[in-house]
């Protein structure tokens, strides 16, 4: 059986980047939540954590951290449906492309976290990178291109995006009028290289 306790532990180290962060977080002494993370590693057997160049999940340490938010999802469920249990603020981490985050998403998802009281924690990543991320278990969504979902997980098509190849005119006179290419009033998609 898993201590969550400890889970929490290492969650609040990842999420605020360091132990004295993530103890100030949990309301804990840094040494406190240091042992936490010694015993979860010592239960099981091995590092949830490398400490160094850069602190981060082990490859175990992104699958209990996967777990946790799981966890914290069913947990804020729950409460949805029982408000008798209190109220709690739900953080959730996604991987999303930077294109979408630029336009459609914070018209669509502004007034659903306010209402759910959910904190989107974003990790802006290239389509096929944010797929990889969800695989390995650091997110717990993603905005991808691909429609199979990850083994336990649910794909939603969201619709597509239309891209248009757009310059100044300053650009063209600068970089395509200089090469000679004549300047139609719609470039075509091979003067643009």
């Amino acid at each position: 059986m898993l201590d969550y306790k400890l889970l929490e532990a290492l969650a609040a180290v990842i999420d605020q980047a360091g132990f004295e962060r993530g103890a100030r977080a949990l309301g804990l002494t840094q040494s406190a939540v240091s042992q936490r993370i010694k015993l979860l590693e010592a239960r099981l057997g091995q590092p949830v954590l490398v400490r160094t160049p850069r602190l981060g999940p082990t490859p175990l340490g992104r699958r209990l951290l996967n777990h946790v938010q799981q966890v914290r999802l069913l947990e804020h469920d729950l409460l949805d449906q029982i408000p008798a249990l209190g109220e709690s603020e739900q953080r959730l981490r996604i991987a999303i492309n930077a294109d979408s985050l630029a336009t459609w998403w914070p018209t669509v998802t502004g007034s659903f976290c306010r209402e759910r009281d959910l904190l989107l924690d974003m990790l802006v990543e290239d389509q096929e990178v944010a797929l990889r991320r969800m695989r390995d278990g650091e997110v717990a969504g993603c905005i991808c291109a691909t429609p199979r979902p990850v083994q336990g997980a649910r794909s939603h098509p969201l619709g597509s995006m239309r891209y248009r190849a757009l310059a100044s005119p300053d650009f063209v006179q600068r970089h395509i009028a200089k090469k000679g290419h004549a300047i139609p009033p719609l470039l075509p998609a091979e003067t643009l290289r």
